[in-house]
This record gives structure tokens, sequence and C-alpha cells, in this order.
């Protein structure tokens, strides 16, 4: 699939563009308001560890609640769940603004509000990103994924330093009524977006069941699995610039709020620009090289961060790590994307969100506890040392290539006529497919076969087997579960296009007649609940 060379395309989607610009108001505003509560702790507690919790606290909850985000957004109407977190959020973020105004605001209740606010990012982010593709088609997903990306950045440029203003001039409370408001244009654009959703034709799956269902889908995706583990090295080494650089505006380089707003706002400018370049470089480099400098890029900002006594040295490096920060997040959110067919996208986006800002929480509160202990320069010299160790990391989990899979659903299933009467509850249900083989194509067929576990169970099955039938050698019998009816249909309608290839290579080996054999059967218990032994006398197994 050939993708679009300009960063800027998606936005001829008349939807996608009118809830891009309502979310830059949003943004703009979250950002306002992070400026504001990071240095009103720097006014209420001299501890630099609660100060580092700040972001914790907003982090956090993206890595406890994202997976069951993850499931909300691919079982219920994404529109409306993002309709409800940013509810949520402006009701959270006008009560933070009557607090501060009535001067009630402690260390601790200022973190238990921004904990909230990270609860709406948390139940909102699955949903916006899996609703990306919804509005623009796939060739148009690297360059909307990296939009989005540049979007948060560009009021990332701007929003920190006039957050720091509003907090100098007014105080934080300004800043966190600012944000209330910013949540209105995007609630609006929300409510006006009529998604084309399809009807659904099975039964919503229950929470638990959907989240296991993720779970699986990624343990059984090799490419989804280095993607999470290279970025929760990130998340843990990159969180240490942002949780410590209000201590570096205020002790390394003797700055005010407008220094630690114009620090951040450097850190945007270079985001800006790592996104406006994302299409040539994505052209120029392969992924774990983008990734490599990335982790090498961070390194540098944290160096020269630590070493610099000048405001405008540490703004020079943290244009690196803006760039990096961009590259590398939009790398990995896009990669996960066209890794994943849209049954389960949203479920992959939010488990690599828990893994990625789970990195940055927990980043935050170590690199918060060695600058206390430590220092500030010494904290941000040991966190360089973790973005080279990433870099280490890629020879055994290498990024994959930037390509994509055709996921659109197979539909080649159709449910079969029965003779016996079950309801979709009905179950368990085993199904064996047989195959005729012959021996000089064993080899391949192992092969393919190890293949189509993966996909098995990767799409829900359970307790595969694979079986050779001692009398008649060269008959094999696929074997699996599935709980119900029901799950039994979900799991041949989660098969993709990319899936036919080994479908149709084990067809070509089969060498019956017809298509390979399909037992569907509904498993029974003959010995009745509890009467786990009926022979009362030894079994004669030769008889």
């Amino acid at each position: 699939m050939a993708y679009t060379s300009s960063t800027l395309a998606p936005l001829r989607h008349e939807t996608y563009r009118a809830i891009w610009v309502a979310s830059l108001s949003s943004n703009f505003g979250g950002l306002i308001q992070a400026v504001g509560a990071a240095w009103m702790m720097t006014t209420i507690t001299a501890s630099e560890d609660m100060v580092a919790l700040v972001q914790t606290s907003t982090a956090l909850p993206i890595m406890l609640f994202s997976l069951i985000s993850g499931a909300l957004a691919d079982n219920y109407d994404r529109r409306r769940v993002m309709l409800t977190a940013q509810c949520m959020m402006l009701t959270v973020s006008a009560l933070l603004t009557a607090c501060a105004l009535l001067g009630w605001i402690t260390p601790w209740l200022l973190l238990f509000f921004t904990f909230l606010i990270g609860c709406g990012t948390a139940l909102n982010n699955p949903s916006w990103q899996a609703s990306v593709g919804d509005m623009v088609p796939r060739a148009d997903l690297p360059g909307a994924v990296t939009l989005n990306s540049m979007g948060f950045n560009i009021t990332r440029s701007v929003g920190p330093a006039i957050g720091g203003a509003i907090v100098a001039a007014a105080g934080a409370a300004a800043a966190f009524a600012v944000n209330t408001l910013s949540y209105l244009p995007l609630i609006y654009a929300l409510s006006r977006w009529r998604p084309n959703t399809p009807v659904a034709t099975l039964p919503r799956e229950a929470l638990a069941s959907a989240i296991f269902a993720g779970l699986r889908y990624v343990s059984m995706s090799p490419n989804l699995e280095k993607v999470l583990v290279r970025g929760l090295i990130f998340g843990i080494g990159a969180s240490s610039i942002l949780a410590l650089l209000p201590i570096v505006a205020l002790d390394l380089v003797a700055g005010g709020p407008l220094t630690y707003g114009f620090m951040l706002g450097a850190f945007g400018i270079g985001a800006i620009g790592g996104a406006v370049l994302s299409a040539k470089i994505r052209q120029a480099f392969s992924s774990e090289m983008i990734i490599r400098l990335a982790f090498a890029g961070f390194a540098l900002s944290a160096v020269i961060a630590a070493v610099s006594p000048s405001a405008v040295l540490t703004s020079a490096g943290l244009l690196v790590a803006g760039a990096c920060w961009v590259s590398a997040l939009s790398l990995f959110n896009t990669i996960v994307q066209l890794s994943t067919p849209r049954w389960v996208v949203g479920r992959a986006l939010s488990l690599y969100q828990t893994v990625t800002f789970g990195g940055i929480a927990g980043g935050s509160w170590l690199w918060g506890v060695a600058a206390d202990r430590y220092g500030v320069a010494d904290a941000l010299l040991m966190s360089s040392v973790v973005m080279l160790l990433g870099i280490a990391i890629g020879l055994r989990f290498s990024m994959p290539a930037f390509a994509s899979l055709n996921l659109d659903p197979l539909n080649r299933f159709t449910a079969p006529a029965l003779s016996l009467d079950i309801t979709p509850r009905s179950g368990p249900i085993v199904i064996q497919v047989d195959y005729e083989i012959a021996d000089a194509d064993l080899a391949e067929f192992m092969a393919l076969m190890g293949e189509r576990r993966r996909i098995r169970i990767r799409d829900g099955a359970r307790h595969w087997a694979l079986m050779r039938d001692l009398e008649n050698p060269g008959l094999w019998t696929e074997s699996y579960h599935t709980p119900t009816w029901v799950e039994y249909i979900r799991h041949n309608q989660r098969r993709t296009q990319a899936d036919a290839e080994n479908i149709d290579r084990l067809r070509a080996l089969h060498r019956g007649e017809g298509p390979p054999h399909v037992h569907r059967m509904i498993e029974r218990q003959a010995i009745p609940p509890g009467d786990d032994v009926f022979h009362k006398a030894p079994i004669d197994l030769h008889h």
C-alpha cells in the first residue's frame, strides 16, 4: 500500500479536520493546566519528589485503566466514549478551579485532581486513536497519527509559555479556568460527528472477556511485542526531562514560571519540526534506525540539561528531545495501528499506552526519587544511560519494517446450517479439521501449521492441537475449542485478508477430495456432576 507523502494530507477529510482543530483547543488548555499544576506544587511544597509526582499522577491512570478503556472503545460507540471522557474532564477541571480560587488546594488534593484528569485522558485516548482509522483511509493513517502528535506539540510550543505568563500574572487558578473552557470546542465537534458504524451481528463481548481477547491478540503478535518493549524503555528514560524540568528551570538555570514555560515551548517546537519532517524521515530511514536516533537524541538532551547553566542551551537540547519524542511515539502508534485489525485496535492501542505511560509514570517517580537523593543533574545523567540501553535492546527487539498488512475482514466464513437446536451461548464447541498430506509436503505443512496455531489462538481458539492418525499416517487433524457457539462465529469473523495466504496454502497441500473436512461438535458430559469415579472394579484394557 502506498502512503501519502504529505503529513497534512489527512486534513482533506472534513470530520478529521474538525475534530483535529477542536483538539488543538483542548490540548492547549491541558498544557496550560499542566504548567499551573506543576508550578503550584513548587509553591506549596519543598519536596522534589512531590513535584515529579504531578506528572506521575497524570500518567498513572493511563497505565491503570487503558486496558478497560480499550475494551470499551472496541465494544461501544467510540464517539460516545469520547464525549463522556471530555465531559468528565470539564467537570473535574471546574472543581479544581473552584478549589484553587478558594485557597483549599493542598499537595495531595492537587495530585487527586490531576489523577482524575488523567482518568479522563485514559478513557478518551484509546477511542480517539482508534477512531482515526474511521475518519481517514488507511493510506492516510500514518500522516493522521503524526498530525495528532503535531497538533499536541503545536500547542506545546506556545501553550506552556502562555501558561507560564498566565500563572505569573493571575495565578494557577486562572490556568485551571482556561483549561475548563478549552474542552467546549471538542465536545461540540464530537457531538456533530456521525460515524458510519457497522451494524453489529453478534452480541457485545463481556468486559473481562474483551480485555482477555486483547491481551491474547497482542501476546500472539510479534510486531506488537517489540513495540511494547521499546515503548516501555523509551517511556522510562524520556520521562526524566519532563518530570524534572520545573526543577531544572528553578535550580539549574535559576529561572521562574516564564522560563519553565519557554523551555516547554522549545520542546514543543522541536516536536513540530519532527512531525513536519516525519514523512521524509520514514522514507530515508528504517523504523529501527528512527527509534535508535530518538533514543540517542533524548540521551543527548538529558546530558545537556544536566550540565548546562544556561536556559538557552538547555532549550536547544529540548528542541532535539521534542523531535525525538514525536518521532518515536508516532512511529510506535502507527506500527500498532497498521499491525492490528479494527475489531481489536482500541485494545492494542490501550495496551501500548499502558506500557508506555506506565514507563513514564514509573520513570517520573524514579527520577524524582533519584533527584531527591543524588541531585537533579545526576538523575538526568542516569536517565541518559537508560536511553542508551534502549538502543542496545534493539539488537534483540528490532522494530519491524514500516509496512502494512491487509487487515480488512476476510469475509469467507458462512455459519453452517445446524441439525441440532442450540443457542448462541451453547458450548463448549470442539472443532476438528481433517487434512490428507503427502509425505513430501510434511515440512511445509508443519511450518504452515505453526503459523496457523498462532492465528487460531490470537483470534480466540483454546486448547489447539495437531494430531496424526496412527493407522492412516497421511491423515492429520487440527483440533481446537471455543467456549460457546457465538465465540466460534466471532473467531471465524476475525480472520483477515492477511490470513488468506496461510489458509490457501494449507488447502493446496490437502490431497483429499474437496476441501479439508470440518467437524463441528458440542461437548457433553456423560458422567453425572460429582460422580468422578463410576468403575468399582479395575478396568481390563486388554479385553
